[in-house]
């Protein structure tokens, strides 16, 4: 698929397609309308809405398995939005403005139609079956949960603090939270496969001895790079939400092992000029060598298309113009946080700075 010769395309072109078969109910793409910035790629399910993902999820799973019990999920989807929102009396609720509740949302419904696309096409040996499914969700709705602070940590000022660790903490908030809905057997294995989330561990160090538990990390991280790079406002997100988290997170500016400082990103501009090669190295190395391709499973849903590669594709193409011409106006969307304390731009912003002052101060 090659990307529409027109730049305009990445402001408001919705995908359009068939569905396919029995699934059909849960592809449609919304045709001619303006993409709404909380929206999917398909401009039909409000993925910064809770609800609004759990209602899709569940249809969706209906479609392959009717008999499905989703107790565990709803109550996981209960238990997100509770942590999220800052109702949660042990965390204060999710401050990173990258990592925020849409981004989660939306990585879940990636999921899930990975999953189902999957489903639809395997022999019955290699079928995950409801439960895996399940868990697959579950593990996708929490896999950046450790970004959260809790309540009674003074050292921590934000959750991008945690940035280089926060896939196993997360794996630890599951440890806790599976046996509270029935899936306590699955600990073990969902502490290896919320790993295909991250870069803490090297993937073959990932001890998942069954093949559809290797196959549910594929998709799994798969889902995890596809939908944020998918994202309407990615280029915007990545200039001025990922970069502070970078700073916070000390991947901007690390210490190395001799104790210097190093600058991997200057500014927001300067991670977005390294990002298309980051678009192209996790494209060749992630999504289609370490994750075998999973995106293709989603085709079946969508007549043969893939609205994900799709949207990826603009928005490379976009940034690629942006480069060349060197318009920074170009990039003018200010979508919305979903994030749960109050003004998490400016404080965000505000500690960022103030990070960035301490460090060339201190060298």
């Amino acid at each position: 698929m090659s990307p529409p010769s027109s730049i305009g395309a990445y402001a408001e072109t919705a995908t359009s397609s068939s569905p396919a078969g029995a699934l059909a109910g849960q592809t449609r793409v919304a045709m001619h309308n303006p993409r709404r910035s909380d929206f999917d790629v398909t401009n039909t399910v409000q993925v910064s809405s809770p609800a609004a993902v759990r209602m899709a999820i569940a249809q969706l799973f209906g479609q392959v398995w009717p008999r499905a019990q989703l107790d565990a999920l709803d109550a996981s989807f209960a238990r997100f939005e509770d942590m999220f929102s800052g109702r949660c009396p042990e965390y204060i609720g999710v401050d990173t403005l990258y990592h925020d509740t849409q981004h989660t949302l939306d990585i879940t419904l990636a999921m899930a139609r990975l999953m189902v696309g999957y489903e639809s096409q395997v022999a019955p040996p290699l079928q995950l079956g409801a439960e895996r499914a399940t868990v697959g969700a579950i593990t996708a709705l929490f896999h950046d949960v450790g970004y959260l602070r809790e309540r009674g940590d003074l050292e921590t000022t934000n959750g991008a603090e945690f940035t280089r660790n926060h896939v196993s903490r997360g794996a630890r908030f599951l440890a806790s939270w599976l046996p509270q809905v029935g899936l306590g057997h699955w600990v073990q294995r969902v502490n290896e496969l919320i790993h295909y989330t991250g870069y803490e561990r090297p993937l073959a160090s990932l001890a998942l001895d069954d093949e559809r538990d290797r196959k549910l990390g594929h998709l799994l991280g798969t889902a995890d790079m596809m939908a944020q790079m998918a994202d309407r406002c990615y280029l915007e997100k990545c200039r001025d939400r990922l970069y502070p988290e970078f700073v916070l997170g000390g991947v901007a500016l690390p210490t190395d092992a001799e104790g210097y400082r190093k600058v991997v990103y200057a500014s927001g501009l300067d991670l977005l000029r390294q990002t298309p090669g980051f678009m192209k190295a996790v494209r060749a190395k992630r999504l289609d060598t370490e994750f075998d391709r999973a995106y293709r499973y989603l085709e079946v849903l969508y007549g043969g298309r893939n609205p994900y590669i799709e949207s990826i594709e603009r928005n490379e193409a976009f940034l690629r113009e942006v480069l060349r011409s060197e318009s920074w106006k170009m990039l003018r969307r200010a979508p919305p946080v979903f994030a749960a304390v109050p003004d998490p731009v400016g404080n965000v912003r505000g500690l960022m700075a103030g990070y960035i002052r301490k460090v060339w101060t201190e060298d």
